[in-house]
């Protein structure tokens, strides 16, 4: 019997990556305290990358607790700037004002996947990207969220790499799957490895 395979997120991205990828899952959003996750890592000494790692982890265990033999998939993303953390803005304005402070820099996304069963974690991992942003001028940013819409409100970085907003960056190193929030290959490689009948 082929085991039920779930995302632990609401993701519509990481929905699509997984459905053009041909697995065949269902999806329960998991219900963790995000911030106060990250508080902890943080007053622990751990940096974008452990908080990524958290939070996929803790997502997958928290949807596999009520899905018993499930292999549950877990995936976070974050931002860090130096030292500094930023979050999904909230409106336009919050979007706007994250693009500035993102102007002219290189900033990294931390990409964490993490595979969960009967409450086990099987296996983790975490992937960095990094972008660099142009000096772009305000018209440029406005332009750009015009052209966005809300849909950058559902991004850590208040951008979208996959639409307009590819406009305001200079350079970009990393993987893309990375960049959307899901480390798609390893992922792809562990389930080969743990649950190879989700693959068929």
């Amino acid at each position: 019997m082929v085991p039920m395979l779930i995302l632990a997120s609401r993701s519509a991205t990481r929905k699509a990556l997984l459905q053009q990828a041909g697995l065949r899952f269902s999806s329960v959003p998991a219900e963790v305290d995000e911030r106060g996750l990250e508080a902890s890592a943080i007053a622990a000494g751990g940096d974008g990358r452990d908080v990524a790692i958290i939070l996929a982890q803790r997502k997958a265990e928290a949807v596999s607790a009520a899905h018993p033999g499930a292999i549950v998939i877990g995936a976070d993303q974050t931002l860090s700037l130096g030292t500094e953390l930023l979050h999904k803005p909230a409106n336009r304005s919050d979007a706007a004002n994250q693009l500035d402070h993102l102007r002219g820099k290189t900033h990294r996304l931390h990409a964490a996947v993490s595979l969960v069963r009967d409450g086990t974690i099987l296996w983790s991992d975490v992937q960095t990207a990094e972008l660099t942003m142009r000096d772009f001028t305000a018209q440029e940013r406005n332009d750009v969220l015009d052209r966005e819409g809300d849909a950058v409100l559902a991004s850590v970085g208040g951008y979208r790499l996959e639409g307009p907003s590819i406009r305001l960056f200079e350079t970009v190193t990393g993987d893309y799957f990375t960049i959307l929030g899901l480390p798609l290959l390893p992922l792809l490689a562990a389930l080969r490895s743990f649950a190879p009948e989700t693959l068929q």
